[in-house]
């Protein structure tokens, strides 16, 4: 009966130690639908596996408001507490971060990483004659008053600091862990995940006016990786990868137009036409940025067949360079095309369209030198003379030939045309 009983109780503690689990999840970069995505792939893998509560470990410089809002939708309706963590040391929670941070039921960081900066930012040029130091346009007041209601709304729902946070949208203000810690802006400092979860033992979150305590205490961590899906959106929504596909697309697109019949530029042009439209209708894009592009490869285009001073190939190249610059804002999709990518394209594109394709169209003006066509205006020798017709000795060949003219033997001749294996000659002047 002993055994019987101990077996039971080992059997117990084993089945209890198994449902003692949290998911991990790993946020880096910048905010944007393939984050979203992860979210919520993730928080579905933690009630699936029965997880006591989620960590969300956190370092972005911000991001897109609409993939922001998905997230927090995610977090504030969980039934599962969801712990963020803005780890590790030199770490942040930019912008969209500190929206997210606290619409979590706890938020945590680690010493030496730093929340804040959370003005939103439109990509709408300032109306010239508005001075942007000192006014701001209707439309950016309308986006800083949503902003303030809405992070006030999550500051209240989780009883945090309600004045910085506005400060934080007002004033772009930021502070590091241990001050936000003393403002009541996080709930825990952490060094790394033991202590965190050491931190979090025994402690009460309100979720749908019931209280969890959460016990970390032999605690098994699931970590969640993305999928093949989520990772594939994450890599074509990269602005830098977006950018590549683009100017792709426009280079293959060309050559096929200035080659017909070579499919294969044809094919990888539209493909990933396709692929950059797609992400372009995911990103916030700036209009003017990618007409100065098609305007550059324009001049660039033009400047190879008209003789000039280099005007149009100058002007190509700065409006290239620029509308690369200003195709996507860092500010808003948290990171920005590298400008190192915008420089070695600028060059490439300098270097095909003025250099390569004047190579191209000018050898396309050289004359013939194989063929029927190299036949006109070769100078041959008559070598034999019929009724019928003549024989001349033409390019190491001997040849049937015609002519209005009457020839004799020896005599020097050139090549009218070539019409069915039979040169049509005329007498060389003297």
């Amino acid at each position: 009966m002993k055994r019987f009983l101990l077996l039971i109780f080992f059997l117990f503690f084993e089945l209890s130690a198994a449902t003692n689990t949290l998911t991990q999840l790993e946020i880096k970069g910048a905010i944007g639908p393939a984050t979203a995505s992860y979210l919520k792939e993730g928080m579905k893998y933690a009630q699936e596996n029965n997880s006591q509560f989620v960590i969300i470990k956190l370092d972005t410089p911000g991001g897109l408001s609409t993939s922001m809002r998905d997230m927090i939708q995610v977090i504030t309706n969980s039934k599962i507490p969801v712990v963020t963590y803005v780890h590790p040391k030199g770490a942040r929670a930019a912008s969209a971060g500190t929206y997210i941070l606290y619409a979590s039921h706890i938020a945590a960081m680690s010493p030496g990483t730093n929340i804040g900066a959370a003005t939103p930012v439109n990509m709408m040029p300032t109306p010239q004659g508005v001075d942007s130091n000192n006014s701001a346009t209707t439309l950016e007041k309308k986006a800083v008053n949503d902003a303030v209601a809405y992070i006030k709304s999550l500051a209240e729902l989780n009883d945090r600091n309600v004045s910085w946070a506005i400060g934080a949208v007002r004033e772009s203000k930021s502070i590091s862990a241990d001050e936000a810690l003393k403002k009541g802006v996080i709930d825990v400092v952490a060094e790394d995940t033991a202590e965190l979860l050491d931190k979090l033992d025994g402690k009460k979150v309100n979720i749908s006016k019931s209280d969890i305590v959460l016990s970390t205490d032999n605690i098994t961590i699931k970590i969640y990786e993305a999928d093949w899906k989520t990772t594939l959106l994450s890599i074509i929504t990269n602005p830098n990868i977006t950018y590549i596909f683009l100017l792709i697309a426009i280079y293959g697109i060309f050559f096929e137009l200035m080659n017909p019949g070579a499919v294969f530029p044809g094919v990888v042009g539209v493909i990933s036409g396709v692929i950059a439209l797609y992400s372009l209708n995911m990103i916030p894009f700036n209009y003017a940025g990618l007409l100065l592009i098609a305007l550059g490869i324009a001049f660039m285009v033009a400047e190879v067949f008209i003789a000039g001073f280099g005007v149009l190939g100058i002007g190509g190249v700065a409006s290239f360079a620029i509308g690369s610059l200003l195709l996507f804002d860092a500010d808003t999709l948290g990171e920005g095309i590298s400008i190192p990518l915008v420089i070695a394209f600028t060059l490439v594109s300098t270097a095909f369209f003025i250099l390569v394709m004047r190579l191209f169209i000018d050898s396309r003006s050289l004359k013939v030198v194989s063929g029927a066509e190299e036949m006109a205006g070769s100078i041959a020798e008559v070598v034999d003379s019929s009724e019928s017709g003549y024989h001349v000795y033409c390019h190491g060949e001997r040849w049937s030939a015609k002519s209005e003219s009457e020839l004799k033997v020896g005599q020097k001749v050139e090549v009218v045309e070539l019409v069915e294996l039979v040169l049509k000659v005329k007498p060389v002047k003297e």
